[in-house]
């Protein structure tokens, strides 16, 4: 593993089937009575978020609080940030008060890079979502649920997801989701198409590792796994599509649809659903759906990524018998 974790595409897939196995591991303590390692016991972590963020945040520091480690949350709203200090201010404040981690999610795309390249701080930086850029976390905890769902908990370890046809549908154009998901996915040997209207695409997406559509019904039959992404009105300064009833109508998943899908089939979400735009009730709610198990496996594979980046050479998970109560 290497000191840092800023984007799905610096994973080679010996990493990326590392972490996938490790949380495999990190899954089975969740099913114990006492939730907790020692493996980090004695190190600070920091959530440094300047974004709204529910799920993330809260992972993260489940993740952290597991493992031990001391956790303390930052959010710009109330800090100094507010009052116009800079992100290379705060991180030398933070690299006062010896902190060995650093989870950060900003607006601004490039800004993990920035943190954990510039030698303002000397800590490991996990990045957890900048800007339209990269979301690594999201893509590794959406290909862990992928294994376990197509292949199975047990099946799956060691293994990647050669063959598998994942399909990403939506707002491709504002997702650092889609942009982590086709790197990661490629790296693991999935065939990933995209789908949306194509004012939804960013420029240059020929050079993507992926298929493009423009037509979700055909795709469907052909699919192990589909992604919906959230249309992200906060990042939109103009009118992507006429309507949303439209948008809905073409690029929705209600009951129809997932009943063209292989019986098989997953569908996926990142979070947070806009239940009747690009996905129903009756589709989110349904056993098909894994939107709640993919917040439970997030934690997982949080675990294993702090792990691996700062817990050196001791195994992860000990025996029950023999760990420190």
């Amino acid at each position: 593993m290497q000191r840092h974790l800023i984007s799905a595409a610096d994973l080679t897939r010996d990493d990326a089937v590392l972490i996938l196995d490790t949380a495999e591991e990190m899954a089975r303590v969740a099913d114990r009575p006492i939730k907790k390692l020692p493996t980090l016991r004695g190190r600070t972590i920091v959530n440094l978020f300047f974004e709204d963020s529910t799920r993330t945040r809260i992972s993260f520091e489940a993740a952290e609080k597991r493992l031990s480690a001391d956790v303390i949350n930052f959010t710009a709203k109330g800090s100094s940030v507010s009052k116009g200090e800079s992100l290379k201010d705060t991180a030398q404040t933070l690299e006062a008060m010896g902190v060995d981690a650093v989870v950060i999610r900003h607006g601004a795309s490039g800004a993990p890079y920035r943190l954990a390249n510039s030698g303002w701080i000397d800590a490991a930086v996990v990045n957890a979502g900048d800007g339209t850029h990269q979301h690594p976390t999201q893509a590794l905890l959406d290909a862990f649920t992928m294994r376990r769902r197509l292949i199975g908990p047990d099946a799956g370890l060691g293994q990647d997801l050669e063959g598998k046809r994942i399909t990403l549908v939506g707002d491709v154009l504002h997702s650092r989701v889609a942009r982590s998901n086709v790197d990661l996915l490629h790296t693991l040997g999935a065939e990933v198409t995209l789908v949306a209207p194509p004012t939804l695409l960013p420029v240059g997406i020929e050079t993507w590792p992926c298929e493009v559509s423009y037509d979700l019904d055909s795709t469907l039959s052909k699919s192990d796994a589909v992604m919906m992404l959230r249309v992200q009105r906060e990042r939109m300064n103009a009118a992507f599509f006429p309507t949303e009833r439209e948008y809905s109508r073409r690029y929705g998943l209600d009951g129809d649809r997932m009943a063209r899908m292989p019986e098989h089939a997953i569908v996926m979400h990142p979070g947070p659903m806009v239940r009747g735009m690009e996905i129903t009730a009756e589709v989110a709610d349904s056993d098909r759906c894994t939107v709640v198990e993919q917040v439970a496996n997030g934690v997982s594979i949080r675990m294993a990524v702090l792990y691996l980046l700062l817990g050196g050479n001791e195994p992860a998970v000990t025996h029950p018998r023999t760990e420190e109560k």
